[in-house]
């Protein structure tokens, strides 16, 4: 939506919001390509050519439309993906009212209620062979290397993949424990190596002969052939997890977002308070982190243990 003259004010207010998403707020490329699909949407169905022209009944219009919208497969878009319409709207709203432009109010917009989504994670054993795996294969040593380091760093740092493959090598020393990242919207956070993070990453790094800044580079037959490296992608990541996992043979699909569960709940499981983790998986709110807490609330288990049943005899597994 580029900002011309045939365009209508509103859509005018809609690119600068969308320049404000990058320039004032970090937001990434993605974000900024979701928001504009989002907002185009609206455009198109509300009709509307002013922000003072918004009012609730254009956005219920708005969430029947989502209603009665089908995907290419004709299926009902999910609840979730409604909701980030409106979210998209909302921020759209918060950013007229705080340039004193008149529109409807951003806490006038509420979401729709979703199913609160399954979390999926790796038990003990499970992570344990998954990190073994690169071992049990026949790739070339620092392929071996490579991959282990980044399964050990992706489970010890609940890093997303996006922020594994962003790393260079100047910005990571396995001497230390903390590394300090740039996550989404800009933010910065500390996440910490295990000391089995650190000794994979010291025994890839020991390995390595070219001079690329990346952390994480290709070891494969054309990479040798060439005098540059090139840095793993994320969609290299999460075949090559894929891939260890069915090496692992854990039936279950795995993805670098399953590492970055099993991270999360693996601390909280063994005592973390859910306020350090949300500081450490970098959510910008508490009510994201909240959905590990149905499958690690030991004191559930506990009170379950002590009080259920007591009465009944018990027998040997």
């Amino acid at each position: 939506m580029a900002d011309d003259a045939q365009h209508t004010e509103l859509e005018r207010w809609v690119n600068r919001f969308l320049s404000s998403l990058v320039v004032e707020r970090g937001a990434s490329p993605l974000t900024r390509r979701n928001y504009t699909f989002y907002l185009k949407r609206f455009l198109d169905i509300s009709k509307l050519r002013r922000p003072q022209d918004i009012t609730l009944d254009d956005v219920r219009d708005f969430r029947i439309a989502l209603h009665e919208q089908r995907t290419n497969a004709g299926d009902e878009l999910k609840k979730s993906t409604q909701n980030y319409h409106l979210i998209a709207l909302r921020s759209f709203l918060k950013f007229l009212a705080k340039n004193d432009v008149d529109s409807l109010a951003p806490e006038k917009i509420e979401l729709a209620k979703t199913v609160q989504r399954q979390v999926d994670f790796l038990d003990a054993d499970d992570v344990e062979r998954l990190l073994a795996a690169p071992e049990q294969t026949k790739e070339d040593r620092v392929v071996k290397l490579r991959d282990t380091a980044i399964l050990e760093s992706l489970f010890s740092t609940g890093l997303r993949v996006s922020e594994l493959v962003a790393l260079t090598r100047e910005r990571v020393n396995p001497k230390r424990p903390e590394i300090t990242i740039r996550g989404k919207g800009g933010k910065l956070r500390i996440v910490f190596l295990a000391q089995e993070a650190r000794a994979a990453l010291t025994e890839y790094l020991s390995a390595r002969t070219d001079n690329d800044p990346a952390l994480f580079v290709r070891h494969d037959r054309a990479s040798k052939r060439s005098a540059n490296v090139t840095p793993l992608t994320s969609r290299s990541v999460e075949r090559l997890v894929h891939h260890y996992a069915q090496v692992a043979g854990i039936t279950k699909k795995v993805t670098p977002h399953t590492l970055r569960h099993s991270y999360a709940t693996d601390l909280l499981m063994n005592g973390a308070d859910i306020r350090s983790v949300q500081a450490m998986l970098g959510h910008a709110s508490i009510t994201t982190t909240q959905i590990y807490t149905h499958v690690t609330n030991q004191q559930l288990h506990d009170v379950h243990n002590a009080f259920h049943g007591r009465r009944r005899k018990t027998r040997p597994l």
